[in-house]
Order: structure tokens, then C-alpha cells, then sequence
């Protein structure tokens, strides 16, 4: 069992927290903290840091409660302005995915689609406080004689709307690039042929798990910064796959730990949610998540001093190899690679694209170094950890 010099419980920082006390920076300022004090003197000084990341991610959605009728109805099927979502949960529950596309979309009849609409999208609307159509239908019950309802709704109007997300905030991802002689269409974007282009998305240094490699301090009943309000980690995210291959300093060097998140739409707004179309791919969903790291002792002080240039990732052959299930890597970059605008590939210098938003990503970490400092965020601690 390690033994460290500096020891902090949840909730004396959450004390700190209350009292005002609380010294609170964003991942970007720990690098230069730990760089000129040391780990040990920057987890005495430091309490928190904040993460963000805000990018597409897929696997999004929310549990949308749209209230009895009268007389009532056990719906069967629902659409959300023509979006199906699933209504098989209650009478009147159902939810409904980001990557839904509208019913009359051609998809990729004419290709490449241009999937202008899908759940994503119905879920901004709601969030913008626009009015949404929503039908219903049922085969009709002694109890819910109903066959149709047909109305519409408003965030302010639905009684309850959850915003579920059961794979968020990606440890690391790949760098795509497409190999073949033809332009591809992918959930990683627009990849010109013979590696145009080569497209990222991870906020590096800021992103979440990166800044706890190992889920030391993140777990159920943490809570975050989602979508411009407060959520919480419910789960480990689906895919999640912590045992890979790890730098010196943990961090995976490939796709690896994931988040299952919650949170109340109510309380978001469309700064930091946003529907999503992806050419010749699909419908989604941007995402903006932070969360708070406590600075527990020195070894969290390093964790969340881990910069660009230490973080690294594969790039991937997503024309040929990636759709026929070929697990291969044409070389490695470091984010910092990544984020200069290009890196060298076969001798080739590649131009370099990012689904995510850096400039949105610290604009979360400042936003909740903001609400902890003021005393309006606390801690959450996790009732378990992620697995590891």
C-alpha cells in the first residue's frame, strides 16, 4: 500500500468548498503548477482541478416522461418530430437515441446523406425551447384504452426529461486516416483518400480520463459538469476496456476507460449540447462534460499534470482496414502532433482535423472552476470506482 505525504478526504475539500477556501485550477494551469513546485507542493496547494472535453458522442440519448393523456395510453410506438424513439420501457416513458435519424430521411440512398436530423437534433430543440411533435400509438388495454395521441411538447411541458448517456468522455481514440484511393465517409469524419487528411477527437491534456488514468478518484456518484448543468457518472461506459497497453506514465495508447452518464435536461442548455449531422455517416450528438479530479495526494498532483505532449495515440486505417475489422497502427503521434495542424505519415506531411473543441473544452473547465469556487459544485464521492 502506498504511503504519500499529502493525505485530503472528500470531504475536507468539500469543507473548503463551503468556507470559500477551495483552490481550484483547470487542467491546463496543474501542468505549469506541478512543473515548477512538484507534485508534492502542488497537491499541498492545489485541492481540485477541473477537465473538459465537447465532441460527437454517439452513444447519447434521454428518458423522456411525456404524460398521461386522457384517456390514457400505453404507447407502443413514438416519434419525436417524425424521430423514432423506443417506447418499450411504460405507458408513456420512452427514449430516444442521438444517432436516430428522422423516418423520411434517405439516409445514404443518395450517397454520400446528408442526415440533416435525427435524435440529436430533437433533443437541442427540446433544450432550445422549441416546440416538438410528438405522436404515440398503442394497440389499446382495459387500463390504457388510447390507440393515438398526438400533441405538442416542450422541455417545460414533459414531466420528467434525462438526459442518459451510456458511453461518453473516450479515454484516448484513434487518429483516422484513410489509406485507399477514394474518399470514405465516417463516424471520425471525411477522410480524402491516399491520407488527405488525418481527423482526432480528444481534448488531450483536458479531457477527463486522461487526467486519471487509472479511475482513481472517478466512479458512481461522481459528479460532473454536463450538457451546462449537473450529472452524475451512474457506470462504467459501455466499452469500457481498461486493461490495454499503457506509456510509462498509464496513459492507454489506445481507445480504452469510458463514462455512463446522467443528468437532468432541465437544467442544460444548448451552449453545450448540440444535434450533429456527420456526411455519409449519421446522426449525433456534442457532448460537453467536465469533471472535477479532488487532488487527494501528490500521485493525483502528477496524474493531472499529464500534458499533450505526453499523451499518444495510433493512427488507423479507417478506408480498408477499420471496416474489415483489421486491428493495425501505421505509427504513433502525441497530441501535441496532433493539435500543431500536422503530422509526418509515410514521409508525408498530413494535415490534421479535430472532431472535438478545444476552445469549448476549456470553456468547461473554466466554467466549473468557476461554480467550485464560488461554492455552488461539490464534490461528488464515488460510492465505487470504475474498474481497473
Amino acid at each position: 500500500m502506498k504511503t504519500y505525504q499529502v493525505n485530503k478526504s472528500y470531504q475536507q475539500i468539500n469543507e473548503k468548498i463551503r468556507k470559500g477556501d477551495v483552490v481550484v485550477v483547470t487542467a491546463e494551469e496543474m501542468i505549469d503548477i506541478v512543473k515548477q513546485d512538484g507534485a508534492v507542493e502542488a497537491a499541498r496547494h492545489v485541492d481540485v482541478v477541473t477537465t473538459g472535453t465537447f465532441a460527437p458522442m454517439c452513444s447519447s440519448g434521454a428518458f423522456i416522461n411525456f404524460g398521461h393523456s386522457s384517456p390514457g395510453i400505453k404507447a407502443s410506438k413514438v416519434w419525436l418530430n417524425n424521430v423514432p424513439a423506443y417506447a418499450g420501457l411504460a405507458a408513456v416513458d420512452c427514449y430516444i437515441g442521438a444517432t436516430e435519424p428522422c423516418e423520411d430521411d434517405p439516409l445514404n440512398k443518395v450517397h454520400p446523406g446528408e442526415f440533416r436530423y435525427g435524435g440529436g437534433h430533437v433533443i437541442e430543440d427540446l433544450l432550445e425551447g422549441r416546440k416538438v411533435y410528438l405522436k404515440a400509438t398503442a394497440y389499446g388495454t382495459s387500463c390504457y384504452p388510447n390507440r393515438l395521441v398526438e400533441k405538442e411538447i416542450t422541455l417545460k411541458t414533459l414531466v420528467q426529461a434525462t438526459l442518459c448517456n451510456p458511453r461518453n468522455g473516450y479515454q484516448n481514440y484513434n487518429c483516422a486516416v484513410n489509406l485507399t484511393n477514394k474518399t470514405v465517409y465516417t463516424y471520425m469524419g471525411t477522410l480524402k483518400p491516399k491520407s488527405g487528411n488525418a481527423n482526432y477527437c480528444s481534448a488531450g491534456q483536458l479531457s477527463p480520463l486522461f487526467n486519471d488514468p487509472y479511475y482513481k478518484t472517478i466512479g458512481l456518484g461522481t459528479r460532473i459538469f454536463l450538457g451546462g448543468g449537473v450529472g452524475y457518472v451512474t457506470w462504467h461506459g459501455t466499452q469500457h476496456k481498461p486493461g490495454i497497453k499503457r506509456s510509462e506514465k498509464g496513459i492507454p495508447l489506445t481507445p480504452a476507460g469510458t463514462l455512463w452518464v446522467m443528468g437532468d435536461m432541465k437544467g442544460m442548455d444548448t451552449e453545450w449540447i448540440r444535434g450533429v449531422s456527420i456526411q455519409g455517416y449519421g446522426c449525433s450528438l456534442a457532448v460537453g462534460l467536465g469533471v472535477p479530479i479532488p487532488i487527494l495526494n501528490e500521485e493525483m498532483a502528477q496524474y493531472t499534470a499529464i500534458s499533450d505532449e505526453d499523451i499518444f495515440t495510433q493512427i488507423v486505417d479507417y478506408g480498408g482496414d477499420y471496416p474489415a475489422g483489421i486491428s493495425k497502427t501505421y505509427g504513433q503521434v502525441s497530441y501535441a502532433e496532433l493539435k500543431s495542424g500536422s503530422i509526418t505519415l509515410n514521409g508525408q506531411s498530413v494535415p490534421t482535423v479535430p472532431l472535438s473543441s478545444v476552445v469549448k473544452a476549456r470553456g468547461i473547465a473554466n466554467t466549473l472552476k468557476e461554480w467550485i469556487s464560488k461554492g455552488e459544485f461539490l464534490l461528488g464521492e464515488p460510492q465505487m470506482l470504475l474498474p481497473s
